[in-house]
């Protein structure tokens, strides 16, 4: 797909990080590591990373605002545009050695995500949408969610809270309801790319809670894009804003939705 200017500025910047974060994959066990909190770990190459995507960003765009992980909020001249950036999201698959972790980019106008970019680069898939033009794979694969429509035949990603996070028992409740109703759960530590996949049709939908806008920004417009549908696990609540999500096909959300959704 040929993109926007603003779209290639966000690709160029998601391969230059990722080259970064590869780079500093296959050297992992000599990564100096600090711990942020329980269970949440954020290296140096993290930080290299979130340096490379803001010089790149920030540079090329430098009236636009800045929300990142690491850094936090930067306002820019230009109120209604901001980049939002999550550099590494699964840095506890990194910090393992599991090939399976991404960047994710969105950009922001006047409060609704106009593109965003995700990027697995351990596997050099490039996942990445605009607002009104579809959803993307690489250079030429348009991106549709999965056609399947029964439960029983449908495959789930969530991400299962851990350490002190207070919202293990929500989950492990809907775990129990939406385990026998469908072919299988998956729980891969990404949720940028939980969301790419939905696009993608490799999975059938997703959901999870207390995430921040920086994991599932980007994938939230990709899933959209490719046909999807998403929404608020709880009445009231915007994804984007309160941290919890539900994604599926059109043809499953709805089912799928209702089992997640009772309390």
């Amino acid at each position: 797909m040929q993109g926007s200017a603003n779209l290639n500025i966000m690709i160029k910047a998601a391969r230059k990080a990722g080259r970064s974060l590869v780079k500093d994959f296959r050297e992992v066990e000599n990564l100096q590591v600090s711990m942020k909190g329980a269970g949440d770990f954020v290296s140096k190459a993290d930080i290299a990373a979130e340096k490379i995507l803001k010089d790149e960003l920030l540079g090329a765009r430098p009236t636009y605002g800045w929300l990142a992980e690491e850094e936090g909020e930067i306002a820019g001249q230009d109120p209604t545009r901001r980049w939002i950036v999550d550099p590494l999201d699964g840095t506890t698959n990194f910090l393992h050695g599991l090939p399976h972790w991404a960047i994710s980019i969105a950009l922001e106008h006047k409060g609704q995500i106009v593109a965003g970019v995700v990027f697995d680069a351990a596997k050099d898939e490039m996942f990445y949408a605009e607002k009104g033009s579809g959803a993307w794979l690489n250079d030429s694969t348009r991106l549709r969610v999965s056609g399947r429509h029964k439960m029983i035949e449908s495959i789930f990603a969530t991400g299962i809270p851990f350490a002190a996070k207070r919202t293990l028992p929500a989950t492990l409740q809907d775990l129990a309801r939406i385990m026998p109703e469908c072919a299988g759960v998956r729980r891969w530590g990404s949720a940028a790319l939980d969301l790419a996949y939905v696009a993608a049709g490799r999975y059938d939908g997703f959901w999870e809670r207390e995430l921040n806008i920086w994991d599932i920004a980007a994938g939230s417009l990709i899933v959209t894009e490719a046909g999807g549908m998403l929404g608020p696990i709880r009445d009231g609540h915007d994804p984007l804003a309160d941290g919890d999500i539900v994604a599926a096909n059109g043809s499953i959300f709805d089912q799928f939705a209702k089992v997640i959704r009772q309390r």
